[in-house]
């Protein structure tokens, strides 16, 4: 069964105890956004070694779901993944050492942009391999089974996976085992350089669906739209123990990694300004809830200069951090 959720119903329902909560996801966006924006700064002035792929114009999606999640939930992530780190309560001063290089990171200066994990707060670790945290999430999925708990595990990955097979193989498992895992799918249209309608052929929820997995597809620029279906999702694999797929539209504002600045070849500035125009997560709601009066302007200026005192703080004191001593090379490398 397919859905499409909206919440455009709702306006005007908010309690004061919702507007505190949308304040603090609007919060924890402008982080998102803030510290990919100084990553980039990073990288363009060379102190960030090798390349990192931004999750800016993406942040609605990692926040809307992760904020439905308990701390104990499970996610995984992909080489995308500095929004969902951070949308699971990561440190932004240890999330900025791990991508240079420092011992104060999450894996010790080792794991670098694709491949933080935060298992304190149930992030099982983003992962480079293009669908490769499938297996891990389904995995975490049946010990919550075994074990017996109410845990739910998410796996995030982008519509390009779609075209790894591990993907199927783990949703025929969790359907057929009856696994408390959400599959939420990002697609931001383009895999890589290429968009999606030229390597994806028919529907991506159809795809779910064919296990009898239950499918929702929302926008994943409103945030409001998200959190509330992952909300239903959640208490769904809680009380069933059955898995879901969520299809999120989106869009990458930057190109596929650091490097890629020069995109007219795949995509144009006017479908690029488009979506940073009329589809931005962050004033999709805060133009909501100004226009609502349930918040005022300078609010929203308030939490974006704090966010960036708080990122900027970060960054120096990644800078600053030592790197791990040489004799650590070969600990906690496992092949």
């Amino acid at each position: 069964m397919t859905n499409t959720t909206s919440v455009s119903d709702k306006a005007g329902q908010a309690s004061s105890i919702d507007v505190e909560q949308w304040l603090h996801m609007y919060q924890q966006m402008c982080k998102i956004r803030a510290f990919e924006e100084s990553a980039n700064d990073l990288y363009t002035s060379a102190k960030m070694p090798g390349l990192t792929h931004l999750y800016i114009g993406e942040e609605a999606i990692a926040v809307g779901v992760c904020e439905a999640l308990r701390q104990d939930d499970y996610i995984t992530s992909t080489h995308r993944g500095h929004g969902h780190c951070l949308a699971k309560g990561a440190s932004v001063d240890r999330m900025f050492a791990e991508l240079l290089g420092k011992e104060a990171g999450y894996c010790r200066g080792k794991g670098g942009s694709m491949h933080i994990a935060d298992q304190e707060r149930g992030n099982l670790g983003a992962n480079a391999i293009v669908g490769g945290s499938a297996g891990i999430a389904t995995g975490a999925a049946m010990s919550i089974k075994m074990r017996g708990t109410d845990q739910v595990a998410v796996c995030f990955f982008g519509e390009g996976a779609l075209g790894q097979g591990l993907i199927y193989e783990v949703m025929n498992m969790a359907q057929l085992w009856k696994y408390p895992v959400i599959y939420v799918c990002e697609n931001n249209l383009y895999n890589e350089y290429t968009h999606h309608s030229e390597t994806t052929a028919g529907s991506m929820t159809a795809r779910a669906a064919a296990f009898g997995i239950h499918t929702v597809e929302v926008d994943g620029q409103d945030i409001r739209e998200v959190y509330a279906t992952m909300q239903g999702l959640v208490e769904r694999a809680r009380t069933t123990k059955e898995p879901a797929f969520m299809l999120c539209h989106t869009y990458r504002y930057r190109g596929h990694h650091v490097g890629d600045v020069n995109r007219a070849y795949y995509r144009s500035k006017e479908e690029e300004q488009h979506w940073m125009t009329h589809k931005d997560p962050l004033k999709i709601l805060s133009e909501w809830l100004i226009e609502q009066k349930l918040a005022e302007p300078q609010m929203f200026e308030q939490i974006e200069k704090d966010t960036r005192h708080e990122v900027d703080t970060a960054v120096q004191f990644a800078l600053n951090a030592p790197y791990p001593d040489v004799e650590e090379v070969d600990q906690h490398v496992f092949a």
